[in-house]
């Protein structure tokens, strides 16, 4: 049988790693509000948040007719967590800098959760990646922002970009660092019988 994989993500890094793993997929990008919750965790807020990206997805297809039983959503989202607090994308400049300058010398979690949906069932996993960062100057930091690196980047940086020279250490999934595990990701549509 023929299942067609819809990732639910207009981003380019998920795309590639989809494309890395040899999955033949479709793109189709949903938006909606990725605000937190009150008394929300992490980890149930980037669960949630995939979750709603599949679902909303998986509405559009119904909408546009183009939804059938050989459909599978693929979704992610992937929050940065220090202290038990989600850090997201930074309101502005002063705000990734300081988000930068709390991150520096520290150690914070990646949380990237993954959901798979069909018309019939849809499963969510989070993982869990262990990042350390170096300890950064403000001349570092400076340069970094002046980068426009930051701007879109869920805590303020970007692994596979600029931001990478700051990892001092991964202990985890490191494509789960940059959107999307392939381990994982392999495993959950294995499960729905799309690789």
């Amino acid at each position: 049988m023929n299942y067609s994989v819809v990732l639910a993500s207009a981003s380019p890094r998920r795309t590639m790693l989809l494309d890395q793993m040899g999955i033949a997929h479709s793109v189709k990008p949903v938006d909606i509000d990725e605000s937190a919750l009150a008394n929300e965790t992490p980890e149930a807020q980037v669960a949630r948040l995939a979750e709603q990206k599949a679902k909303t997805a998986l509405a559009r297809l119904h909408d546009e007719d183009a939804l059938n039983e050989n459909t599978r959503v693929l979704a992610s989202d992937t929050l940065i967590a220090f202290n038990g607090v989600s850090l997201g994308k930074p309101e502005d400049k002063e705000d990734a800098r300081r988000i930068l300058s709390m991150l520096s010398n520290n150690e914070h979690e990646v949380l990237t959760a993954i959901s798979v949906a069909s018309t019939t069932k849809q499963v969510t996993q989070t993982i869990t990646t262990k990042v350390t960062f170096a300890a950064l100057t403000n001349d570092e930091i400076d340069a970094y922002l002046d980068t426009g690196e930051p701007a879109d980047k869920a805590g303020s940086y970007a692994i596979q970009g600029i931001g990478g020279q700051f990892v001092k250490a991964i202990n985890g999934s490191a494509s789960a660092v940059v959107g999307l595990p392939l381990y994982e990701t392999r495993q959950l549509l294995r499960e729905f019988g799309a690789v």
